[in-house]
């Protein structure tokens, strides 16, 4: 992995109501008190993410969301700025998940908006990309991901995206309890570092942390994290139970 920091990323998704995600946060911070050679950040959502800063606010886990909107402000009902994500506590913010592409409508430009309200807001972007089942079935896994990249970062110059974290996430395996081969990850995100390469240069790509997302667990995780160019975890259903997330964080040690 080189010089490049392992993140430990929980999205916990539309769960938790704010006193469950209070005492989660809580457990979670007991649990992780000196992870020191790694990043771990939770993104609970809206509703909690002021609550759940005051819980990590000093501890090593840092705040993120799930989503942004590209505007600073105005009359857009239901959406949150990159301002009021930092009044919240937000360090990092989930752009493109799979799931905002698949029920809500997000392409490659709106994603490509969001990430320069993050840039411009000061939060770390998590810009997800990924292919659907059917996509990987027939053999498309590489032109979608070439998309997804070169539509989202388009116009952005290394400097823009000094801080920008992405995540793989292969559709089919978010949820399903199915999980890509440790070799199956590995080759996708050295082709992601390519892509990163040939757009913004080999010492932008090598400085990029690439997570992985989908169906990650505590008994895979080590054999992941062992891969080259696996840079960290977007974990779901499994970063919910603070005792199983932490077993996750401490991959080190298992």
């Amino acid at each position: 992995m080189e010089d490049r920091r392992a993140l430990i990323a929980g999205n916990w998704k539309m769960f938790k109501t704010c006193s469950e995600a209070v005492e989660t946060a809580r457990q979670l911070v007991e649990f992780v008190p000196d992870v020191n050679e790694i990043d771990v950040m939770i993104a609970p959502a809206f509703t909690s993410l002021a609550l759940v800063n005051d819980i990590v606010q000093g501890s090593c886990i840092s705040l993120g969301a799930q989503n942004v909107f590209w505007e600073k402000e105005g009359a857009y009902t239901g959406e949150t700025s990159s301002d009021m994500l930092v009044s919240a506590g937000c360090k990092y913010v989930i752009i493109g998940h799979s799931e905002r592409r698949q029920y809500f409508g997000e392409t490659d430009e709106t994603v490509k908006k969001r990430i320069d309200a993050a840039i411009n807001g000061d939060l770390i972007p998590i810009l997800c990309v990924g292919e659907m089942e059917k996509e990987r079935e027939s053999g498309e896994t590489f032109s979608v991901l070439d998309k997804q990249i070169k539509k989202g970062l388009e116009d952005f110059s290394y400097s823009d995206l000094r801080t920008l974290v992405i995540a793989y996430e292969p559709v089919w395996a978010i949820g399903t309890g199915k999980t890509a081969t440790s070799d199956q990850a590995q080759e996708v995100h050295l082709f992601l570092r390519s892509l990163l390469e040939k757009s913004f240069g080999a010492k932008f790509s090598e400085s990029v942390r690439i997570l992985y997302g989908g169906s990650v667990k505590p008994n895979n995780i080590s054999e992941l994290m062992a891969m080259n160019d696996i840079d960290g975890a977007l974990v779901g259903g499994a970063s919910l139970n603070a005792e199983m997330f932490s077993r996750i964080i401490h991959f080190k040690h298992q």
